[in-house]
């Protein structure tokens, strides 16, 4: 296993738990994109600014980066030397986020001042990401020369973290 990793997959796929459960197995540092991308009251961050953040993140030596944020992929994969594909189904997803919302409600935990909301739109982005944005991030990793993971279920999670060990 490589020390600089970039965890892909739909909202509620679990890519924060995995980031950090990495992070500290491996003992490097995690940067969550949203946290880099979103101000407060979820304001978008200025592209550029938003795009220096990330080229900091990939500057160090060792890293753990999730997020999918597609139009920094050309920053990160070049560096990766393992991508992460969470790919669980839809449905997991949803009910992964809705239980997320009940326990983090009132709670600022994806991104400094942004508090916890589940909304038509999110949930609609959940419903269609198969079929709206799985493909093209499939097929940009698929492009780039990096070790490729594919996890479906959280036994394939389980089992790839304890293949760390």
């Amino acid at each position: 296993m490589g020390r600089r990793i970039v965890v892909l997959g739909c909202s509620g796929s679990g890519k924060s738990t995995l980031a950090r459960q990495l992070g500290a197995t491996l003992g490097v540092p995690v940067t969550h994109l949203d946290r880099l991308f979103w101000r407060p009251g979820w304001v978008q961050a200025p592209f550029e600014e938003f795009r220096a953040g990330v080229a900091k993140a990939v500057s160090t030596g060792a890293w753990v980066i999730e997020g999918n944020y597609s139009k920094t992929l050309d920053l990160r994969l070049p560096l990766a030397d393992t991508v992460v594909f969470l790919d669980p189904p839809r449905a997991v997803c949803m009910v992964r986020v809705l239980r997320r919302h009940l326990r983090e409600r009132g709670q600022d935990t994806q991104a400094a001042g942004c508090v916890s909301k589940v909304d038509f739109e999110f949930v609609k982005w959940i419903w269609h990401w198969r079929r709206t944005h799985r493909s093209a991030l499939l097929h940009r990793v698929a492009t780039s020369r990096t070790r490729q993971v594919l996890l479906q279920s959280p036994r394939d999670v389980a089992a790839f973290l304890a293949d760390l060990h």
